[in-house]
């Protein structure tokens, strides 16, 4: 089944950090663009973080420059997010993207909720 699976939402304290991992079944994430999403309540999907297939080049919404960083490892056809110093503001679904020039694949979602 071609599907990508995310894990490592959870509830965090303000100033903290989370990985979000995100694994592809069934095909090779290493063709593939990859980008991370999020949608707070009440708002539309966001773009937060987005690579290139080669993972030379990487873009960030300002919201989280300097704070998220997007990466992958091929070997484990797994690509991550970490979040650094985060924030209320941060609280939302996450979702990962793979997109390739044929097709594209999304996460089921994973909750990531800021709070004290």
């Amino acid at each position: 089944q071609l599907q990508l699976v995310e894990s490592g939402g959870g509830l965090v304290q303000p100033g903290g950090s989370l990985r979000l991992s995100c694994t592809a079944t069934g095909f090779t994430l290493e063709y593939y663009s990859m980008s991370w999403f999020r949608q707070a309540p009440g708002k539309g999907r966001e773009k937060v973080a987005c690579s290139n297939s080669r993972g030379d080049m990487t873009e960030y919404a300002d919201s989280v420059k300097g704070r998220f960083t997007i990466s992958r490892d091929n070997a484990k056809n797994t690509m991550y997010l970490q979040m650094n110093n985060l924030s209320p503001e941060d609280t939302a679904v996450y979702y990962c993207n793979a997109q390739g020039q044929l097709d594209g694949y999304w996460g089921q979602g994973t909750q990531v909720t800021v709070s004290s």
